[in-house]
């Protein structure tokens, strides 16, 4: 799953680990962690923090971002516009977090809500649900697939003839398949409507030998301009709608996103993740969507 908030507050801070512990106020070791001992164990080092009184909603906020990751650095905390929240800034971006401490809210164009009780996010449930609806739309029939006999999983991944990762992803297709993964491809031309990606598009899905015309097209081999009623444009507007920013976009059968390219195994790696009950975070490459196509 993308999240701008597991890069922000899952991942140690390069200038956290740079400072190292520091004397005074400013940096405590973490709820629990203890002094190195004779088992030569590191203390736990927090980044800063502003002073905060306890049990009040500053205390709160500054804990839950704590829970998340220790060694962010929380430069201030104070009152948030919306009733019930505390305004944290947090490696110079600006989260919210309520006053309970259990949701922490990232605003933005990838924004999420995020209980750090259950470490949740509750935003990516939400649009894995609209996205495993809106997917059921494009008929199995209009998707082109590469499948094993018997698949463990199947992914459905948006595509684009032209975008470098997702011409790396289809050369190693037959990987996949031995990883027990089906491919269903769907259409999404990044250059947008009406451009030469689209005809070029629209030209594989008219080919009488779907499979052979997407893998001439990725590696750039001839494909003959054909037009016919096609479901291309369709599968398109259904990739913004899902919230697709770049190609490929790879989508699991619950909805969930599993990033962009990643190769075989690791894929599958994710795939038994999420199938264990946990969660995939994304780490794939993806290839931007130009600004006209969405």
């Amino acid at each position: 799953m993308k999240r701008v908030l597991f890069a922000l507050l899952g991942a140690i801070s390069l200038s956290a680990c740079a400072q190292g512990p520091q004397s005074g106020g400013d940096v405590a070791k973490a709820p629990g962690a203890q002094a190195a001992s004779a088992n030569k164990a590191a203390p736990i080092v927090t980044g800063r923090a502003p002073n905060a009184a306890a049990n009040t909603p500053e205390a709160r906020a500054i804990a839950a971002v704590r829970s998340l990751n220790p060694r962010v650095e929380i430069d201030k905390v104070r009152a948030a516009p919306i009733p019930g929240f505390r305004e944290a800034i947090v490696q110079g971006q600006v989260v919210y977090v309520s006053d309970d401490g259990r949701y922490l809210f990232l605003p933005g164009p990838q924004g999420a809500l995020y209980d750090t009780t259950t470490k949740t996010d509750l935003s990516e449930q939400s649009l894995a649900a609209i996205r495993k609806d809106l997917i059921k739309a494009i008929p199995v029939s209009e998707r082109i697939v590469f499948a094993p006999p018997n698949p463990k999983y199947t992914v459905s991944i948006f595509t684009d003839v032209e975008c470098g990762y997702c011409r790396k992803l289809h050369s190693e297709i037959a990987e996949y398949n031995r990883q027990g993964i089906a491919i269903q491809y769907m259409a999404f031309p990044r250059m947008g409507i009406g451009s030469e990606d689209h005809k070029k598009m629209i030209s594989v899905w008219c080919a009488p030998d779907r499979k052979k015309a997407l893998t001439d097209a990725k590696n750039d081999r001839p494909v003959p301009a054909r037009d016919c009623k096609n479901t291309v444009s369709m599968q398109y507007d259904i990739g913004q709608r899902a919230g697709l920013t770049g190609t490929p976009m790879i989508i699991a059968e619950d909805g969930s996103t599993v990033g962009g390219y990643l190769p075989p195994q690791r894929l599958r790696e994710a795939l038994d993740k999420l199938a264990q009950g946990g969660e995939a975070a994304p780490a794939g490459a993806t290839d931007p969507v130009a600004a006209t196509g969405g």
